[in-house]
């Protein structure tokens, strides 16, 4: 972990757990200045900075692109995925006792977490880029790339809402079983994260926890261009 990028987020992890216990989803702050998402945007057309793109009309998933960085990792994607992991592994871990999820508790560090990801076969990065024009959506989907995954996630806004784009905006789809599906529509200034649930979260009922099934995507760009960091900390196959 980086101490120096950790002093410099000073986020409230207690706010953030507490509203993504609430909700499936909590407001980071700021994440990245406006020099670090524009050195990120700069990155794009350079093709040997990714091991992969994905056109999404190809395959149903929407209209637009994303692109999977290659490692190593940009430095700032690097240490935002290490500073990040310890307090979301804290919630998560909270999490599976909570669900009386079996198996080992996810571990204090991220590197002990990618040993186990690449013990499964899972070895590749999955942080990523993604890029909208006029017109262009997310459906909703689950990021899940193999048998182990980490339940939470983070989106980073490389730009600003009403400025570089309108429309756009990212939404979270919770399926509660035997009720009507609820629906969330967050936007965020640039720089700014959204962490959120990858699969599912706990919910407190009459007869002890269950899960609540949660799906994220992106609604269509009327103007602009839209790009997002996306911050995964389970590697894929």
């Amino acid at each position: 972990m980086n101490p120096t990028l950790e002093k410099k987020l000073s986020l409230d992890w207690t706010a953030i757990s507490e509203s993504l216990s609430s909700s499936g989803y909590a407001l980071t702050g700021r994440l990245l200045s406006p020099a670090e998402c524009a050195a990120l945007l700069s990155l794009y057309s350079d093709t040997g900075k990714f091991r992969s793109q994905v056109v999404m009309e190809r395959y149903r998933f929407g209209k637009g692109d994303y692109k999977y960085f290659r490692y190593p990792l940009p430095p700032v994607v690097q240490q935002l995925r290490e500073s990040t992991y310890p307090h979301l592994a804290r919630i998560a871990n909270l999490w599976r006792s909570q669900l009386l999820e079996p198996g080992s508790p996810f571990p204090d560090t991220h590197e002990e977490f990618l040993k186990r990801c690449n013990a499964a076969g899972q070895k590749l990065p999955t942080p990523l880029m993604l890029h909208y024009e006029p017109g262009g959506y997310n459906c909703l989907h689950q990021d899940i790339y193999g048998e182990i995954a980490f339940p939470l996630q983070i989106v980073v806004m490389l730009g600003q809402e009403g400025k570089d784009w309108s429309g756009g905006e990212f939404v979270l789809v919770e399926n509660v079983p035997r009720a009507q599906s609820r629906a969330e529509v967050i936007t965020v200034p640039e720089g700014h994260g959204i962490v959120f649930t990858t699969r599912y979260r706990p919910v407190k009922g009459s007869r002890g926890w269950y899960r609540a099934a949660v799906r994220h995507g992106v609604s269509r760009i009327r103007r602009g261009t839209r790009y997002t960091l996306g911050i995964i900390y389970h590697d894929a196959k």
